[in-house]
């Protein structure tokens, strides 16, 4: 069986808002996220993950933030087209690993429903996912409470 490991790193800074998304879940925050698509660090990181297990590149240059196609844009539909290229280069998903780093929101009471939306979007069980959170004990700039950072590995098995 032939394996391979991405890795992906997304960050946002926040903005005006009253949400958040986050591994495709509406969460609610005193404050939004500047970006061009819905800005979930969650699912971009995901993808970046995704993208780097097949050496092909990452979600900027697949999605370019510049393109009005992608204005908006909902990440679990990212998500999906990024599945669709690893499905067509004859790969699977055996697992995926995500570190949502921020003071808050607070992840945990929504971690069973990102996993689940993470989980039905590439075919495989909630259980091979995994949403944890972490802080940065007020360092930097999501200590400061500026911004959101997500890190996220995958394992992809060839068919």
């Amino acid at each position: 069986m032939k394996i391979r490991i991405g890795q992906g790193l997304d960050v946002h800074a926040f903005t005006n808002g009253d949400h958040i998304m986050l591994g495709g879940v509406r969460v609610a925050h005193d404050h939004g996220v500047a970006s061009h698509s819905d800005g979930d660090v969650v699912l971009h990181a995901v993808c970046d993950a995704l993208l780097g297990a097949l050496s092909l590149g990452d979600i900027g240059q697949h999605f370019p933030p510049g393109d009005e196609n992608w204005r908006n844009a909902e990440s679990l539909d990212l998500l999906a087209r990024v599945y669709a290229m690893l499905r067509h280069r004859g790969w699977r998903v055996g697992n995926v690993d995500v570190t949502v780093v921020c003071e808050a929101p607070r992840v945990s009471p929504h971690s069973i429903a990102m996993r689940t939306a993470i989980a039905r979007v590439l075919e495989i069980e909630a259980g091979q996912v995994s949403v944890k959170a972490t802080t940065t004990e007020h360092l930097g700039f999501c200590g400061r409470r500026e911004g959101i950072a997500a890190i996220a590995v995958a394992l992809i098995e060839q068919d």
